[in-house]
Protein backbone atom coordinates (compact mmCIF):
# COMPACT_ATOMS: atom_id res chain seq x y z
CA UNK A 1 0.00 0.00 0.00
CA UNK A 2 1.60 3.23 -1.26
CA UNK A 3 0.30 6.55 0.50
CA UNK A 4 0.93 9.57 -1.58
CA UNK A 5 0.16 13.53 -0.20
CA UNK A 6 -1.71 15.54 -2.78
CA UNK A 7 -0.77 19.06 -1.56
CA UNK A 8 1.69 20.13 -4.27
CA UNK A 9 1.99 16.78 -5.18
CA UNK A 10 -1.03 16.71 -7.90
CA UNK A 11 0.53 15.35 -11.40
CA UNK A 12 2.53 12.17 -9.78
CA UNK A 13 -0.49 11.38 -8.01
CA UNK A 14 -2.61 10.98 -10.82
CA UNK A 15 0.19 9.34 -12.67
CA UNK A 16 0.65 6.63 -9.99
CA UNK A 17 -3.11 6.74 -9.68
CA UNK A 18 -3.95 5.86 -13.27
CA UNK A 19 -1.34 3.39 -13.17
CA UNK A 20 -2.56 1.90 -10.20
CA UNK A 21 -6.78 1.80 -12.14
CA UNK A 22 -5.21 0.45 -15.31
CA UNK A 23 -3.47 -1.92 -13.34
CA UNK A 24 -7.03 -3.49 -12.05
CA UNK A 25 -5.97 -1.74 -8.23
CA UNK A 26 -7.77 -0.07 -5.37
CA UNK A 27 -7.33 3.68 -4.86
CA UNK A 28 -8.71 5.91 -2.24
CA UNK A 29 -9.09 9.58 -3.07
CA UNK A 30 -10.79 12.63 -1.67
CA UNK A 31 -13.94 13.58 -2.76
CA UNK A 32 -16.28 17.33 -1.36
CA UNK A 33 -18.06 14.53 0.47
CA UNK A 34 -15.53 11.94 2.32
CA UNK A 35 -12.96 10.10 1.25
CA UNK A 36 -14.21 7.64 -1.88
CA UNK A 37 -13.26 3.80 -3.20
CA UNK A 38 -12.03 4.02 -6.94
CA UNK A 39 -11.36 1.18 -9.22
CA UNK A 40 -12.00 1.16 -12.79
CA UNK A 41 -15.58 0.70 -12.73
CA UNK A 42 -15.61 -1.70 -16.66
CA UNK A 43 -12.51 -4.03 -15.14
CA UNK A 44 -14.48 -7.14 -13.11
CA UNK A 45 -11.47 -8.28 -10.96
CA UNK A 46 -10.88 -4.73 -9.93
CA UNK A 47 -14.44 -4.64 -8.80
CA UNK A 48 -14.71 -8.00 -7.37
CA UNK A 49 -11.72 -6.98 -5.35
CA UNK A 50 -13.14 -3.63 -4.24
CA UNK A 51 -16.82 -5.80 -3.16
CA UNK A 52 -13.84 -7.94 -1.07
CA UNK A 53 -13.06 -5.14 0.54
CA UNK A 54 -16.29 -3.49 1.44
CA UNK A 55 -17.63 -7.02 2.73
CA UNK A 56 -21.68 -7.14 3.50
CA UNK A 57 -22.84 -5.55 0.58
CA UNK A 58 -26.18 -7.55 0.43
CA UNK A 59 -25.96 -6.86 -3.27
CA UNK A 60 -26.30 -3.04 -3.19
CA UNK A 61 -25.01 -1.60 -6.26
CA UNK A 62 -22.13 0.96 -6.89
CA UNK A 63 -22.08 4.14 -7.61
CA UNK A 64 -19.63 5.73 -10.11
CA UNK A 65 -17.65 9.00 -10.73
CA UNK A 66 -17.03 10.35 -14.44
CA UNK A 67 -16.60 13.60 -15.97
CA UNK A 68 -19.57 14.92 -17.12
CA UNK A 69 -22.84 14.28 -18.88
CA UNK A 70 -20.92 13.44 -22.00
CA UNK A 71 -18.95 10.56 -20.14
CA UNK A 72 -22.04 9.50 -17.71
CA UNK A 73 -24.35 9.04 -21.40
CA UNK A 74 -21.77 6.31 -23.08
CA UNK A 75 -23.07 4.23 -19.47
CA UNK A 76 -26.74 5.00 -18.46
CA UNK A 77 -29.58 6.36 -20.55
CA UNK A 78 -30.49 10.14 -19.09
CA UNK A 79 -34.59 11.02 -19.24
CA UNK A 80 -36.01 14.25 -19.31
CA UNK A 81 -35.51 14.21 -15.50
CA UNK A 82 -32.07 13.20 -15.28
CA UNK A 83 -31.06 15.56 -17.79
CA UNK A 84 -32.71 18.37 -15.54
CA UNK A 85 -30.69 17.34 -12.67
CA UNK A 86 -27.29 16.97 -14.06
CA UNK A 87 -27.77 20.76 -15.37
CA UNK A 88 -29.17 22.05 -11.93
CA UNK A 89 -27.03 19.72 -9.40
CA UNK A 90 -24.25 18.52 -11.39
CA UNK A 91 -20.92 18.85 -10.22
CA UNK A 92 -22.32 18.45 -6.70
CA UNK A 93 -22.87 15.89 -3.92
CA UNK A 94 -25.72 14.27 -5.54
CA UNK A 95 -25.64 10.61 -7.10
CA UNK A 96 -28.60 10.39 -10.21
CA UNK A 97 -29.68 6.98 -10.67
CA UNK A 98 -30.53 5.80 -14.70
CA UNK A 99 -31.17 3.01 -16.45
CA UNK A 100 -27.83 1.73 -17.53
CA UNK A 101 -26.43 0.40 -20.71
CA UNK A 102 -25.14 -2.93 -19.39
CA UNK A 103 -21.12 -1.45 -20.33
CA UNK A 104 -19.85 -1.47 -16.69
CA UNK A 105 -18.41 -5.01 -14.89
CA UNK A 106 -21.41 -7.02 -12.41
CA UNK A 107 -21.76 -5.80 -9.37
CA UNK A 108 -21.56 -2.33 -10.70
CA UNK A 109 -25.16 -1.19 -11.47
CA UNK A 110 -28.12 -2.75 -9.27
CA UNK A 111 -30.21 -6.00 -9.65
CA UNK A 112 -32.71 -3.60 -11.84
CA UNK A 113 -29.82 -2.42 -14.18
CA UNK A 114 -29.87 1.01 -13.32
CA UNK A 115 -26.14 2.74 -12.35
CA UNK A 116 -25.70 5.63 -9.90
CA UNK A 117 -23.76 8.13 -11.51
CA UNK A 118 -21.76 11.52 -9.36
CA UNK A 119 -20.06 13.99 -10.94
CA UNK A 120 -17.92 15.07 -8.06
CA UNK A 121 -17.39 19.17 -7.22
CA UNK A 122 -13.72 18.55 -6.55
CA UNK A 123 -11.47 19.60 -8.85
CA UNK A 124 -8.69 16.47 -8.40
CA UNK A 125 -11.19 13.64 -9.39
CA UNK A 126 -12.55 15.60 -12.14
CA UNK A 127 -9.14 15.88 -13.82
CA UNK A 128 -8.58 12.01 -12.72
CA UNK A 129 -11.93 10.96 -14.25
CA UNK A 130 -11.41 13.29 -17.61
CA UNK A 131 -7.25 11.57 -17.90
CA UNK A 132 -8.74 8.06 -17.10
CA UNK A 133 -11.80 8.32 -19.58
CA UNK A 134 -13.57 5.55 -17.60
CA UNK A 135 -15.85 5.62 -14.71
CA UNK A 136 -14.34 5.09 -11.58
CA UNK A 137 -16.20 3.65 -8.64
CA UNK A 138 -17.19 6.54 -6.07
CA UNK A 139 -18.40 4.30 -3.02
CA UNK A 140 -17.15 5.32 0.10
CA UNK A 141 -13.95 4.32 1.44
CA UNK A 142 -15.05 3.15 4.96
CA UNK A 143 -16.13 -0.94 5.33
CA UNK A 144 -19.68 -1.90 4.96
CA UNK A 145 -21.47 -0.46 8.26
CA UNK A 146 -18.26 1.47 9.75
CA UNK A 147 -17.43 5.14 10.36
CA UNK A 148 -17.96 7.25 7.15
CA UNK A 149 -13.76 8.37 6.45
CA UNK A 150 -12.88 12.02 6.28
CA UNK A 151 -9.61 11.46 6.95
CA UNK A 152 -6.91 8.81 6.32
CA UNK A 153 -6.55 7.71 10.10
CA UNK A 154 -10.42 6.68 10.06
CA UNK A 155 -9.70 4.23 7.37
CA UNK A 156 -7.04 2.71 8.41
CA UNK A 157 -8.35 2.54 11.84
CA UNK A 158 -11.49 0.79 10.98
CA UNK A 159 -10.19 -1.42 8.67
CA UNK A 160 -8.32 -5.23 8.90
CA UNK A 161 -4.56 -5.83 7.90
CA UNK A 162 -6.68 -8.37 5.08
CA UNK A 163 -8.59 -5.01 4.41
CA UNK A 164 -6.02 -3.09 4.13
CA UNK A 165 -3.80 -5.37 2.11
CA UNK A 166 -5.94 -4.76 -0.76
CA UNK A 167 -5.35 -1.10 -0.79
CA UNK A 168 -2.83 -0.13 -3.63
CA UNK A 169 -2.71 3.50 -3.30
CA UNK A 170 -4.19 6.52 -0.63
CA UNK A 171 -3.79 9.74 -2.04
CA UNK A 172 -3.77 11.77 1.34
CA UNK A 173 -5.34 15.45 0.88
CA UNK A 174 -5.38 15.69 4.78
CA UNK A 175 -8.72 16.09 6.78
CA UNK A 176 -11.77 16.65 5.03
CA UNK A 177 -14.28 18.83 6.31
CA UNK A 178 -17.69 16.58 7.72
CA UNK A 179 -20.01 16.77 4.39
CA UNK A 180 -22.47 14.14 4.55
CA UNK A 181 -22.35 11.78 1.47
CA UNK A 182 -23.82 12.25 -1.66
CA UNK A 183 -28.03 12.76 -1.77
CA UNK A 184 -28.65 9.99 -4.29
CA UNK A 185 -31.46 10.79 -6.22
CA UNK A 186 -33.70 8.01 -8.15
CA UNK A 187 -35.03 9.14 -11.58
CA UNK A 188 -35.78 6.04 -13.23
CA UNK A 189 -39.47 6.34 -13.00
CA UNK A 190 -39.70 9.18 -15.15
CA UNK A 191 -41.67 7.95 -17.72
CA UNK A 192 -44.50 5.91 -15.39
CA UNK A 193 -46.92 7.65 -14.19
CA UNK A 194 -47.38 6.55 -10.55
CA UNK A 195 -48.15 9.73 -8.80
CA UNK A 196 -51.55 10.79 -8.84
CA UNK A 197 -52.76 13.90 -7.98
CA UNK A 198 -55.76 13.81 -5.69
CA UNK A 199 -58.77 15.82 -5.27
CA UNK A 200 -56.48 18.82 -3.99
CA UNK A 201 -58.51 22.34 -3.49
CA UNK A 202 -56.13 25.37 -2.83
CA UNK A 203 -57.50 28.33 -0.78
CA UNK A 204 -56.31 31.73 -1.54
CA UNK A 205 -54.47 30.13 -4.07
CA UNK A 206 -51.03 32.63 -4.52
CA UNK A 207 -48.68 32.29 -7.35
CA UNK A 208 -45.23 33.47 -7.50
CA UNK A 209 -41.95 32.67 -10.29
CA UNK A 210 -38.29 32.48 -8.55
CA UNK A 211 -35.03 32.96 -10.91
CA UNK A 212 -32.36 30.26 -9.17
CA UNK A 213 -32.03 28.12 -6.52
CA UNK A 214 -31.44 31.49 -3.95
CA UNK A 215 -34.30 32.71 -4.57
CA UNK A 216 -36.42 29.58 -4.00
CA UNK A 217 -34.66 29.77 -0.51
CA UNK A 218 -35.46 33.04 0.59
CA UNK A 219 -39.58 32.25 -0.74
CA UNK A 220 -38.88 29.88 1.54
CA UNK A 221 -37.76 31.45 4.85
CA UNK A 222 -40.13 34.32 4.19
CA UNK A 223 -43.05 31.45 3.87
CA UNK A 224 -42.21 30.21 7.43
CA UNK A 225 -41.54 34.09 8.91
CA UNK A 226 -45.34 34.45 7.62
CA UNK A 227 -46.27 31.17 9.65
CA UNK A 228 -44.73 32.15 12.38
CA UNK A 229 -46.70 35.56 12.55
CA UNK A 230 -49.60 33.91 12.17
CA UNK A 231 -49.11 32.32 16.20
CA UNK A 232 -50.88 29.14 15.33
CA UNK A 233 -51.31 26.43 17.89
CA UNK A 234 -51.27 23.42 15.95
CA UNK A 235 -48.92 21.69 13.81
CA UNK A 236 -48.36 22.99 10.42
CA UNK A 237 -47.80 20.72 7.37
CA UNK A 238 -45.96 22.40 4.65
CA UNK A 239 -47.13 19.62 1.45
CA UNK A 240 -45.08 19.77 -1.61
CA UNK A 241 -45.85 18.66 -5.21
CA UNK A 242 -43.62 18.83 -7.66
CA UNK A 243 -41.35 16.77 -10.09
CA UNK A 244 -37.72 16.37 -9.34
CA UNK A 245 -35.30 18.65 -10.12
CA UNK A 246 -38.19 21.72 -9.15
CA UNK A 247 -36.92 22.96 -6.04
CA UNK A 248 -38.61 21.17 -3.40
CA UNK A 249 -35.59 20.58 -1.25
CA UNK A 250 -34.23 24.04 -1.77
CA UNK A 251 -37.28 25.57 -0.65
CA UNK A 252 -37.06 23.51 2.23
CA UNK A 253 -33.42 24.81 3.09
CA UNK A 254 -35.14 28.46 3.84
CA UNK A 255 -37.16 27.25 5.76
CA UNK A 256 -35.03 25.09 7.90
CA UNK A 257 -32.82 28.54 7.97
CA UNK A 258 -36.42 30.77 9.11
CA UNK A 259 -36.37 28.50 12.56
CA UNK A 260 -32.47 28.64 12.98
CA UNK A 261 -31.84 25.19 12.01
CA UNK A 262 -27.46 25.44 11.43
CA UNK A 263 -27.27 21.70 10.01
CA UNK A 264 -27.41 21.08 6.48
CA UNK A 265 -30.41 20.42 4.96
CA UNK A 266 -30.79 17.12 2.61
CA UNK A 267 -33.21 15.67 1.04
CA UNK A 268 -34.01 12.21 3.84
CA UNK A 269 -34.17 9.87 0.34
CA UNK A 270 -33.87 6.54 2.17
CA UNK A 271 -34.74 6.94 5.22
CA UNK A 272 -38.03 8.63 4.87
CA UNK A 273 -37.92 11.60 6.91
CA UNK A 274 -35.25 13.59 9.52
CA UNK A 275 -35.79 15.58 12.27
CA UNK A 276 -34.45 18.70 13.93
CA UNK A 277 -35.20 19.84 17.07
CA UNK A 278 -36.03 23.60 17.77
CA UNK A 279 -35.86 25.76 20.71
CA UNK A 280 -38.59 27.89 19.94
CA UNK A 281 -42.06 28.48 17.89
CA UNK A 282 -41.96 24.60 17.37
CA UNK A 283 -40.37 21.76 18.54
CA UNK A 284 -39.24 20.29 15.61
CA UNK A 285 -38.78 20.64 12.31
CA UNK A 286 -39.62 17.58 10.26
CA UNK A 287 -38.08 17.20 6.35
CA UNK A 288 -40.07 14.09 4.78
CA UNK A 289 -40.14 12.92 1.35
CA UNK A 290 -42.44 9.84 0.62
CA UNK A 291 -40.97 9.29 -3.13
CA UNK A 292 -40.68 5.43 -2.46
CA UNK A 293 -43.77 4.58 -0.04
CA UNK A 294 -45.50 2.01 -2.11
CA UNK A 295 -49.07 3.17 -0.45
CA UNK A 296 -49.88 6.35 0.96
CA UNK A 297 -51.08 4.78 4.23
CA UNK A 298 -47.32 3.64 4.65
CA UNK A 299 -46.37 7.50 5.81
CA UNK A 300 -48.04 6.26 9.16
CA UNK A 301 -45.37 4.03 9.76
CA UNK A 302 -42.72 6.40 10.11
CA UNK A 303 -44.09 7.98 13.10
CA UNK A 304 -46.66 10.74 11.67
CA UNK A 305 -49.12 10.53 14.50
CA UNK A 306 -46.46 11.36 16.60
CA UNK A 307 -45.59 14.05 15.23
CA UNK A 308 -48.74 16.03 15.15
CA UNK A 309 -48.90 15.24 19.14
CA UNK A 310 -47.04 18.03 19.42
CA UNK A 311 -46.17 21.12 17.64
CA UNK A 312 -44.38 20.59 14.97
CA UNK A 313 -43.38 22.09 11.58
CA UNK A 314 -43.79 18.77 9.10
CA UNK A 315 -42.43 18.94 5.52
CA UNK A 316 -43.73 16.24 3.01
CA UNK A 317 -41.97 15.72 -0.42
CA UNK A 318 -44.46 14.54 -2.86
CA UNK A 319 -47.55 15.23 -0.76
CA UNK A 320 -49.94 14.26 -3.71
CA UNK A 321 -48.86 10.16 -2.19
CA UNK A 322 -50.88 11.36 0.72
CA UNK A 323 -53.59 13.90 -0.50
CA UNK A 324 -56.28 11.62 1.10
CA UNK A 325 -54.44 11.50 4.66
CA UNK A 326 -53.44 15.29 4.70
CA UNK A 327 -57.30 15.78 3.95
CA UNK A 328 -58.50 14.15 7.14
CA UNK A 329 -56.22 15.91 9.25
CA UNK A 330 -58.55 18.89 9.28
CA UNK A 331 -58.38 20.97 12.87
CA UNK A 332 -55.60 18.85 13.69
CA UNK A 333 -52.88 20.59 11.78
CA UNK A 334 -52.64 23.89 9.24
CA UNK A 335 -51.50 22.71 5.90
CA UNK A 336 -50.26 24.74 3.58
CA UNK A 337 -50.11 22.93 -0.23
CA UNK A 338 -47.11 24.33 -2.93
CA UNK A 339 -47.51 23.28 -6.17
CA UNK A 340 -43.48 23.81 -8.32
CA UNK A 341 -43.49 23.89 -11.53
CA UNK A 342 -40.35 24.44 -14.16
CA UNK A 343 -40.83 27.17 -16.67
CA UNK A 344 -37.66 27.29 -17.86
CA UNK A 345 -34.17 26.06 -16.90
CA UNK A 346 -33.45 28.13 -13.95
CA UNK A 347 -37.40 29.35 -13.06
CA UNK A 348 -39.72 28.02 -10.97
CA UNK A 349 -43.51 28.93 -10.90
CA UNK A 350 -44.73 27.94 -7.05
CA UNK A 351 -48.14 28.16 -6.42
CA UNK A 352 -49.11 28.10 -2.92
CA UNK A 353 -51.90 28.40 -0.40
CA UNK A 354 -53.78 27.05 2.66
CA UNK A 355 -54.81 22.99 1.77
CA UNK A 356 -58.92 22.61 1.66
Amino acid sequence: MQILKLKGNKAKVISVAIKTLNAGGIIIYPTETCYGLGVDATNQDAVNKLISYKTFRDDKPISVAVTDRKMAEKYVKLNATAKNLYKEYLPGPFTIVSKGKGKVANGVESNTKTLGVRIPKYDFMLELTKVFGKPITATSANVSYKKTPYCVKDILTHTSEKQQALIDLIIDAGKLPKNDPSTVIDTTLDDVNILRQGDIVIRHKHKVITHGEEETRVFGEKLIKNLIEKKLDIPIIIAFQGELGTGKTQMSKGMALALGIKQEITSPTYIISREYKLKKNFVKFVHMDIYKLMEGKEIWDVGLAEMLEEKSLIVIEWAEKVSEIIKDLKGKAFVVWINMYHKSENERIIEYGEFE
